[in-house]
């Protein structure tokens, strides 16, 4: 098809929908049911029976507009809460393991004479940074990955689908983008992948483009910690896993509300077009089978996005090392290029330190926290607090960080760019050199801006 056909077309389009009204599609799709049933009511002799039918009392309570929505959330709230708790342990046992691996390999670069600085590149930056990543980022994807698996095995999601639909529809967008954004908050990779089950292109890169706006994985840990720090600290006992849980679910729910938002502006400035229509037929409840799951979480999704994950982690962690050990004067390269962010830092509520970490976890952003404490204890290698209380101290008592400071940096990693892997893979999935850039910059603009408005405006009226 030439270009002046496809433009024809599209005019044509535009035209009957403009005629005959944007839910078209909706009005056939919906006559052919009711004659549908109206047949069926016809033919079909319903014989009583005393057996429950589960199907129909499910779907009243999980896609009712009154229940269906408060539903979502408490699952939702369910499988963080879970993979939050459930990580805790593991992530210890494989941090311990791996940092033990750290010293028997300085052991061995002291037994074969190797010079300062290339231990210092290899082990101090590129092997803990690798470990950081692997400790925290396997245990939770390992976790959350089959949850999600088991939800979408369950037949759940469809009604995910189902519930958001009217909202993407309202945002110019397609409704299978609920299930390619729910798979963003394993890895926005990952997500991105999922967006190849959108048949039109326009909405499939609508979806692509804000698929970075649900947090993944790799953010929860930032966000957990801090959420922690919001609240006023440690909470004690058993509600600080669910009180971290919470707030994590409201972070997400300003993830969602982004991506509606910048999918609406999307289809109606760059990417406009007729949106296409999303017939949903909800399949029916199934005991989802755990052995596949298992396998097909873990081998297809968890081992693949890490392995991108190390991929991408390796350089960053030599990077840092670098940046915080080479000095010009009397400060390291990573202290001046902190002070020369700290105007921008400071306007949209952070510090250039802060900036700077945003910066240097593109490849990762599980790195994040241990290059903001490596620059602020000027460590010289990537470090881990042992405790939630130990981050407290460092970053209110020695940082003078504030609420406002907490919120930016939550509001700013749930809304900034996306990762690198995540960069690779909308490259790989546009072939345009053009929409991975703006998939870069777009969200790095919102972002701002977001937590500009914030903090300039609790300052004003706050008198912070």
């Amino acid at each position: 098809m030439t270009q002046r056909e496809h433009a024809w077309l599209l005019s044509r389009a535009n035209a009957l929908t403009t005629t005959l009204g944007p839910d078209l599609p909706d009005r056939i799709v919906g006559r052919l049911y009711r004659e549908a049933e109206a047949v069926s009511a016809r033919v079909v002799v319903q014989v009583p029976t005393r057996t429950m039918d589960w199907d129909r009392r499910l779907d009243d309570l999980l896609t009712s507009p009154r229940s269906g929505y408060l539903a979502m959330l408490l699952v939702l709230g369910v499988v963080f809460w879970v993979t939050v708790v459930g990580a805790n342990y593991p992530s210890s046992l494989l941090a311990s393991f791996l940092f033990w691996g750290q010293e028997q390999l300085t052991a061995l670069f002291v037994w074969l004479g190797a010079p300062a600085w290339l231990h210092g590149v290899l082990v101090l930056g590129v092997y803990r940074g690798l470990a950081w990543v692997v400790s925290v980022m396997l245990p939770p994807m390992a976790i959350f990955f089959p949850l999600f698996t088991l939800l979408e095995d369950f037949g759940y999601l469809p009604r995910v689908a189902f519930n958001l639909d009217r909202f993407f529809k309202k945002a110019g967008a397609h409704g299978k983008q609920a299930l390619t954004m729910s798979m963003g908050f394993g890895c926005n990779a990952a997500g991105v992948v999922a967006c190849r089950i959108i048949e039109s292109p326009r909405e499939r890169l609508i979806a692509t483009l804000t698929n970075t706006f649900v947090p993944c994985n790799g953010r929860f840990p930032t966000l957990i910690v801090l959420a922690s720090i919001l609240m006023g600290g440690v909470v004690a006992g058993s509600h600080s896993s669910a009180t971290a849980a919470a707030v994590v679910v409201g972070l997400v729910l300003v993830g969602i509300a982004a991506t509606l938002a910048v999918s609406w502006t999307l289809s109606k400035t760059l990417l406009r077009g007729v949106p296409s229509s999303f017939t949903l037929e909800l399949p029916p409840y199934r005991l989802p089978q755990v052995g596949r799951v298992l396998v097909r979480s873990l081998l297809d999704r968890t081992l693949f996005v890490l392995r991108r994950a190390v991929m991408v982690a390796a350089p960053a962690g030599g990077i840092t090392w670098a940046l915080a050990n080479v000095h010009v004067g009397s400060q390291s390269v990573l202290v001046h290029l902190a002070g020369w962010l700290q105007p921008f830092g400071h306007a949209i509520g952070l510090d250039g330190f802060i900036v700077m970490a945003f910066l240097l976890a593109l490849p990762a952003s599980e790195i994040v926290l241990p290059i903001l404490f490596m620059s602020y204890l000027s460590a010289g290698a990537m470090v881990e607090m042992d405790s939630l209380e130990a981050i407290r101290r460092l970053l209110v008592d020695g940082y003078g960080w504030t609420w406002l400071t907490a919120l930016c940096m939550m509001l700013f990693s749930v809304l900034h760019f996306p990762c690198g892997t995540t960069l690779w893979t909308i490259y790989w999935e546009t072939r345009s050199l053009r929409w991975t850039l703006i998939a870069a910059l777009l969200p790095l603009v919102i972002a701002s801006g977001v937590c500009f408005l914030v903090a300039q405006g609790v300052r004003v009226f706050g008198g912070m």
